[in-house]
């Protein structure tokens, strides 16, 4: 009866197993010989990832998977194991919207647009005041808050909403006054020799 038991032991039925030097794989003792001089032969460890690669592979999967790349916004060369971080949180030149207006410019410019955007001011319809888009959440939270200590959800307390247009640029440029002075000197200039030709056209006209 031992016998017979010892027979159905799946442990004692399971094949002996061996780690291959070169890849560290568990492999059937039978075939590691064989095995190994395959892995040795045909594949390479990464050794950015660690991963085996055929070796023939190997310059394809390192253009793939651990190349530099070039940023095409700010023309700088990242690690492609940082791109994804670069692209959404640290490149200069990505697209971001204002918190104010809702606007997209390069993240590079936004701070500079925020102090004068931030300084624009709404209409506060509870308090009849106006306030600075940069202190609207603090006015909400000091001014407009319940005595149980929690905020008003009253169409009146939240900010009002603003319809996503391009806010007055940073440093505003001047009226040309000149140029406009010149174009309606030019534009009367023009008018009066059409007229003068017009005229002596119609006298010609009238003489034949």
């Amino acid at each position: 009866m031992a016998a017979a038991g010892a027979d159905t032991d799946p442990a004692a039925a399971a094949p002996a197993i061996s780690t291959c030097a070169h890849c560290q794989r568990e492999i059937p003792s039978s075939n590691i010989d064989l095995h190994s001089v395959h892995c040795a032969r045909n594949l390479q460890k990464c050794q950015h990832c660690g991963e085996m690669v055929p070796r023939k592979l190997m310059d394809e999967h390192y253009d793939e998977n651990h190349a530099p790349m070039n940023c095409t916004h700010c023309k700088e060369t990242i690690e492609r194991e940082s791109w994804g971080l670069h692209k959404s949180e640290k490149c200069p030149q990505r697209m971001v919207a204002c918190e104010y207006c809702e606007f997209e410019l390069p993240a590079v410019d936004m701070g500079e647009h925020q102090d004068v955007c931030g300084n624009r001011t709404e209409y506060c319809q509870t308090c009849k005041k106006y306030i600075r888009l940069r202190e609207w959440i603090g006015h909400e939270i000091q001014c407009h808050t319940n005595s149980n200590g929690s905020a008003e959800t009253s169409s009146a307390r939240t900010i009002p909403e603003r319809e996503v247009r391009p806010p007055p640029p940073v440093r505003p440029a001047r009226p040309a006054h000149g140029s406009q002075h010149k174009r309606l000197l030019f534009t009367i200039a023009v008018t009066g020799i059409a007229v003068m030709v017009g005229s002596i056209l119609f006298q010609r006209d009238e003489s034949f």
